[in-house]
């Protein structure tokens, strides 16, 4: 369906045709910018209006036009470039009348450049003051109403690029999200790691325990998944002997959607051949500090906690902390039955595939995980929800695995890897038997992987890190649809059309 014109986009693209008719491009050409509001406000910002005078200089600028008004011959306007904004003043007796006139006829939201002088007004504000207009970009919607912006949480989400333009904590986080992911790969470049890639499209569902998004390949004619996890790949690149990797990768997991979950996210894993655990940690508490560093502080408001990021971490095997919690043992050998009653007596639903195993994480999930507010690595998991972790040699019911929780919430979650052929090809049986009991997160077998370590993958450390709650984390966002700069969304009717 067309959309129907309201009366300021018809204006808007009258003009449009004004400009053309005076022989000017509505949508402009390259301009050549030699400062911008960051530049300036560096220079000149600690100076008077006196000190700027001596040492003024002229520069090119270029933004959006996001307020603008007029006192007679002179025009007063904000300026928004990537940094912020800044003043440009428009006189008529300096930019002659037909410019002039260019300048009135713009509308907010319309991109243009400015050279002239940097002062500082009467009034006391930085500007620029214009020797040069240049039309760059003709808007042909109206910005949001400038005091109420765009204040569906919705069409924040859906239409990102007015959202950005609107709101200057959207910006900020967007950016501080490129700052972060530039952080973490200095700080895994720095200490021996390389950055690689491995595919998205795979024909196994391997990796981790989620649905799948399936697609089909034309050329081969074969159904598809679109990767859930990075973790197998990575660790052949192990036994092939490139010791240290890592890779920052979309996944795709087809499940549901929350403040804390998108189908869509990023996710980093690292794998450390000679490592183990407690690698993991070392390198997870030295990567998060090294982070809130780069913030500027080491406390952060989120979730309605104020977390501080300090090294070491707290940690605590998942057994204690449901003892903590509600005083059953699951330490000790417990029979099927005896886990049955204990979950049924406390309210918890055994499903058809579950072990003594998924009884105890299902005891975690309810009574322990939202009570782990400051970082804390949970370790000593069950072996049946841990399909690619060593057993722990002293009690083989856990394993050698840790998930880094924080305010409730998991970001993290680490492996000393399994190495031995025969005892990973046991797990993926078990897997399938899983599914065949009605677990639809199972795991396929992966004959190729266990083929690899065959040939042999050195004892290791592994870790998988979401990259959007990350994010969350250190930008104090309450949603991953705040970080994530263009999140999953349902279409409107009228984009079906």
């Amino acid at each position: 369906m067309e959309e129907k014109l309201n009366d300021q986009m018809l204006v808007r693209r009258q003009k449009m045709q004004d400009l053309r008719d005076k022989g000017i491009d509505p949508f402009g050409q390259a301009f050549v910018r030699s400062d911008n509001s960051k530049t300036i406000k560096e220079a000149f910002g600690e100076m008077t209006k006196e000190q700027i005078a001596e040492n003024t200089k002229t520069v090119t600028i270029a933004g959006r036009i996001m307020s603008k008004r007029r006192m007679g011959k002179i025009g007063f306007i904000h300026l928004q470039d990537k940094y912020g904004q800044i003043q440009a003043v428009i006189n008529k007796n300096v930019i002659g009348e037909e410019n002039y006139e260019l300048f009135k006829a713009s509308d907010l939201g319309d991109i243009v450049g400015i050279e002239g002088e940097v002062f500082r007004t009467d009034a006391g504000e930085l500007s620029v003051n214009c020797r040069v207009y240049t039309h760059l970009c003709k808007a042909l919607r109206p910005l949001p109403e400038k005091f109420h912006g765009l204040t569906d949480i919705e069409e924040r989400y859906r239409r990102r690029y007015v959202d950005l333009i609107m709101n200057e904590d959207s910006r900020n986080t967007a950016f501080k999200r490129s700052m972060i992911l530039k952080t973490i790969r200095n700080f895994m470049d720095s200490r021996g790691f390389v950055e690689v890639e491995t595919p998205v499209l795979t024909t196994l569902l391997t990796g981790a325990s989620a649905r799948p998004f399936i697609t089909h390949h034309n050329a081969q004619d074969i159904d598809m998944y679109m990767r859930i996890a990075l973790e197998l790949s990575l660790k052949r690149l192990l036994v092939g002997g490139m010791e240290a990797v890592y890779e920052i990768g979309r996944t795709f997991r087809n499940e549901g959607m929350d403040p804390m979950h998108n189908p869509e996210f990023t996710m980093m894993e690292a794998y450390l051949a000679y490592s183990n655990l407690d690698g993991m940690m070392d390198l997870t508490e030295g990567l998060y500090q090294t982070i809130a560093q780069a913030m500027g502080k080491d406390t952060f408001r989120f979730l309605g906690h104020d977390v501080t990021i300090k090294a070491p971490f707290k940690r605590v095997s998942m057994v204690e902390a449901i003892k903590e919690k509600t005083g059953i043992d699951f330490k000790k050998e417990m029979t099927m039955e005896e886990a049955t009653a204990l979950a049924k007596e406390h309210g918890i639903e055994v499903e058809s595939h579950f072990t003594v195993g998924h009884i105890i994480n299902a005891f975690f999930e309810k009574y322990v995980e939202e009570t782990l507010i400051e970082p804390t690595f949970l370790y000593g998991h069950p072996v049946e929800i841990s399909p690619l972790t060593r057993a722990n040699r002293e009690d083989p019911r856990f394993v050698d695995r840790f998930e880094l929780f924080i305010a409730g919430k998991e970001f993290a979650n680490a492996y000393t890897e399994l190495n031995d052929p025969e005892d990973q090809l046991a797990r993926f049986k078990e897997q399938l038997r899983e599914r065949e009991l009605g677990n639809d997160e199972a795991n396929d077998i992966d004959m190729d992987f266990v083929e690899a370590l065959e040939y042999g993958m050195p004892p290791t450390g592994g870790i998988g890190y979401g990259i959007d709650r990350l994010v969350m984390l250190f930008t104090e966002s309450e949603s991953i649809r705040d970080v994530i700069l263009f999140p999953t969304m349902k279409p409107r009717n009228d984009e079906n059309a």
